[in-house]
């Protein structure tokens, strides 16, 4: 097999993913040569709109994934979080690598906790999923738009009124930031993205010796759990930027999901969960709990 070319982002933790996958790929076939392809997707190049008013469809995978289907990469590293739920005809994930810590993280730029704010102190997120959930948890609090890498957060979160900035704690972690952590949001307060800590391998659907290559790399309870909350957010047809949580975890051969869509004010947030084998049954079963809340009106008003 000649040189094989490893599509990603060009941001600094994608870059860190990428090399990731590449070393261990380098450690498994020292005989084969790996090389990176760094690219820009449509929501690198777009930093000064929030993402939920582009459009969410593929914003940070579609140019790897075209890459992948005119044979210009042999496989596409991505967040799974930002990975659609539908992929495009004839790509398949192959691999879901082991998940770092899913939950979000607050960084504060006092060392003071998202419980002890003042009233009106301003977070910054540019996420429905986090805002929603933290108008849920205090109304009043404020917030301000935030894009770009993690490096660019952190200096306009040094050089503005905002209190903290609240992160994906898996990316902060991958950056050797974790000094910079004031606390870790439990689940009551923030329910994760779908997927999110998980790096995602995509590829050809017919190249089955890729897909042999990767099969060292997949990490069989986290696709379990992914799977799941993947089917749940099908089930829902959500994307990356409507107020939608999830988080699996598999526990003696069972997958436990929770599930949690909330209105944009905060005010409605509901939740629900359910155990079983199957991920595609108990992410279903979850969203249709989700819609006999309410979950569709909610969802209906955002859109």
């Amino acid at each position: 097999m000649k040189n094989i070319r490893i599509g990603t982002r060009d941001s600094q933790l994608a870059m860190w993913q990428a090399e990731w996958v590449k070393r261990k790929l380098t450690e498994f076939y020292p005989h084969l040569q790996f090389e990176l392809v760094p690219m820009k997707t449509k929501g690198d190049k777009i930093l000064d709109v929030p993402l939920s008013k582009i459009g969410d469809k593929g914003l940070f995978t579609k140019e790897l994934e075209n890459g992948l289907l005119n044979c210009e990469l042999d496989m596409a590293v991505h967040s799974l979080k930002d990975m659609p739920t539908l992929l495009p005809m004839g790509l398949m994930i192959s691999a879901f690598c082991e998940r770092e810590e899913p939950r979000d993280v607050y960084l504060s730029k006092n060392g003071v906790s998202l419980e002890e704010l003042p009233s009106g102190a301003i977070i910054g997120t540019s996420s429905l999923r986090r805002k929603s959930q933290l108008r849920h948890y205090r109304p009043d609090l404020g917030f301000m738009d935030l894009r770009g890498n993690l490096q660019t957060r952190w200096k306009k979160l040094e050089e503005s009124e905002m209190e903290g900035i609240v992160l994906a704690a898996a990316g902060v972690k991958r950056l050797g930031w974790e000094d910079r952590i004031t606390q870790i949001l439990p689940e009551n307060v923030m329910l994760s993205a779908v997927g999110q800590g998980s790096i995602a391998i995509e590829i050809l659907e017919k190249r089955t010796e890729i897909h042999e290559l990767l099969s060292l790399l997949n990490h069989s309870s986290t696709e379990q759990a992914v799977r799941a909350e993947r089917a749940l957010m099908r089930k829902l047809e959500g994307g990356c930027q409507v107020p939608i949580g999830a988080f699996a975890e598999v526990l003696e051969g069972q997958i436990i999901l929770r599930g949690m869509v909330a209105s944009l004010d905060g005010v409605r947030l509901i939740r629900a969960e359910a155990t079983g084998r199957d991920p595609e049954t108990v992410g279903n079963e979850v969203a249709n709990r989700l819609i006999t809340l309410g979950a569709t009106s909610i969802l209906a008003e955002i859109r």
